[in-house]
């Protein structure tokens, strides 16, 4: 009886901001490992899912989006997606194949536009540094064949790319095609993690993610992309349980009250959702305290960038 020999290695997923790598991420790993919310550029750092097929794990590095950056934050999280490619034993460029569409067809939303200027930055960047991806067509549910073909051949042509995949990542369509082109890529060797392992984070930020993703889905209109979550503390109790408080800031003092709610309904909804979640993912019981700070500043502080994994220095 032949035993397959173990392989280990690391599959980098970059993309424009909401091209669904959190999504496809989740969906490889069968377990939640990363934010999915409807706001782009959510994912502020690499976060490692640990990935399970046959005799192969494969960790899987989430990056932030890719996009043209404004601000220190930006330039931050645009130089860890690039990063996460490093070693890499293989690139995943996921596009969302219906932005691409809507942009050939010229219907397409500002948005849209966006994300093809991304796209096409993010191929440029492929070039630039002589690697090459595979790439994967992401959202092609209700899509004509001959559009994605279309944007197959225009994004081919680049000669960045050594294979192409369709998937959906929230059916899943197509996506064990890609998983097992992933294993191919991997090298022969133990694996990193034991194999109930899903993700390499710790549960602070873990716990801080959760509740940053739950603020999102809640205000995700009214709210811009200036707030941030802190674990201040995360007590293990003698009874098994867990203390967290948690820090939420904003920029502006208008912002505390679409965070607050009327009679604090919007931030008991918050802590509820993230505790009930919490208390799912780490199996047992989650006492949560939220708390609202306004400062201006939080995204130019050090200490912030240090915790999260970023380089404040970029």
């Amino acid at each position: 009886m032949t035993v397959e020999p173990t392989r280990a290695g690391f599959c980098a997923i970059i993309g424009a901001p909401n091209a669904g790598k959190s999504t496809l991420t989740n969906r490889l790993v069968g377990a939640k490992v990363s934010i999915v919310t409807q706001k782009v550029q959510t994912t502020r750092f690499p976060v490692r899912g640990v990935a399970m097929s046959g005799t192969a794990q494969i960790v899987l590095v989430d990056t932030p989006g890719i996009f043209a950056p404004r601000r220190r934050l930006d330039r931050a999280m645009v130089r860890a997606a690039w990063g996460g490619t490093e070693d890499a034993d293989i690139i995943v460029h996921l596009v969302d194949a219906a932005a691409e569409i809507a942009v050939e067809q010229g219907d397409a939303k500002a948005a849209d536009k966006r994300a093809r200027v991304d796209v096409d930055s993010i191929v440029e960047g492929l070039k630039a540094s002589g690697k090459t991806a595979v790439l994967a067509l992401n959202k092609i549910d209700g899509l004509k064949r001959e559009n994605l073909l279309a944007i197959t051949q225009r994004l081919f042509d680049t000669g960045v790319y050594s294979d192409v995949f369709m998937v959906s990542a929230a059916t899943g369509a197509g996506v064990d095609d890609l998983l097992a082109r992933i294993v191919q890529a991997l090298p022969e060797g133990p694996w990193f993690y034991p194999e109930d392992q899903t993700a390499d984070l710790p549960a602070r930020l873990l716990a801080a993610e959760i509740t940053r993703e739950k603020l999102y889905l809640r205000v995700h209109e009214e709210l811009p992309y200036a707030a941030a979550v802190e674990t201040t503390a995360f007590e293990e109790r003698k009874d098994g349980s867990a203390r967290i408080e948690q820090t939420i800031y904003v920029e502006r003092e208008s912002q505390r009250p679409i965070i607050l709610g009327k009679n604090g309904q919007t931030l008991k909804w918050i802590g509820q959702k993230s505790r009930e979640e919490l208390t799912e993912l780490l199996g047992r019981t989650v006492h949560l305290f939220l708390t609202v700070k306004v400062d201006e500043t939080w995204a130019d502080k050090r200490e912030f960038y240090g915790d999260i994994g970023l380089d404040f220095d970029v």
